[in-house]
Formats: structure tokens, sequence, C-alpha cells
């Protein structure tokens, strides 16, 4: 399995855009985009099409957040988990997203940060904040 393979894991997307980041309201709380690849399916795709199945909106799934890169590992996750980040291709989502548009909201990096978020996404979008 490569680094790009995410069998049996998590995979979270990391949607950003314009100084917000995409959060959903699927669970009762807010959150990023999340859910398990398809089999044989790489994180990055695995991020986009959660995206569009859950908001409707186009993504790309650009680059694996690696928690060496930014943040020492976690070891006591209970789960394997990879961050995606995705750049918005689409301004407007689809009609055929399956949450509606009051389970959906772009939270400026400054709040999201302060929301609770994992230690590798708050240190990506730390060093990506708007000046």
């Amino acid at each position: 399995m490569t680094s790009e393979q995410a069998a049996g894991s998590v995979v979270s997307a990391v949607v950003v855009y314009d100084g917000r980041l995409l959060l959903v309201n699927e669970r009762g709380g807010w959150e990023l985009p999340s859910g398990t690849p398809e089999p044989a399916e790489s994180a990055t795709a695995t991020a986009a099409r959660l995206v569009y199945e859950l908001s409707g909106y186009l993504v790309d799934g650009s680059s694996l957040l690696r928690p060496t890169d930014t943040a020492p590992p976690d070891t006591t996750a209970p789960d394997a988990r990879s961050f995606v980040v995705c750049q918005l291709l689409s301004e407007t989502p689809s009609a055929e997203a399956r949450l509606g548009p009051e389970q959906l909201r772009w939270s400026p990096f400054a709040e999201a940060i302060d929301a609770g978020l994992p230690a590798p996404v708050r240190v990506y979008l730390e060093g990506h904040a708007p000046v």
C-alpha cells in the first residue's frame, strides 16, 4: 500500500477557499467532510468524492497532509486518519448534494482554528491564514 492509498482509514477533506474552510454538519456538529475510501481508492480521490457527495462542490483533492510535515504524530488516535487539502473548483454546489445548504458552512480560518480541529489541520491553517 502506498502513502496515497487509504484502505480502511478515515479520510477528511480540508477544503479551503478564500481564507475559509468548508465544514459540514452531518452528525450534529460542525466537522470536516469525512468518510471511508472505496476499494483501491486513493485518499485524494476519496476526499474529492466525499466532498461532492456531501456538499455538491467539485474539488480537486490536491495533496495529502502528512502529520510529520505539520505536527508530531498522534500515536493515541483510535483510528488511522488521512487529511487531504482540496481546492475548490466550483463556487456553486450541485443540487445532488446529500446535505442541504443549512448543513454547510464556510468558516474563516481563525474561527476554524479555534474550533478544535485535529492538530495537522490546525497547523496547516495557521500556516496559510490570511494576514
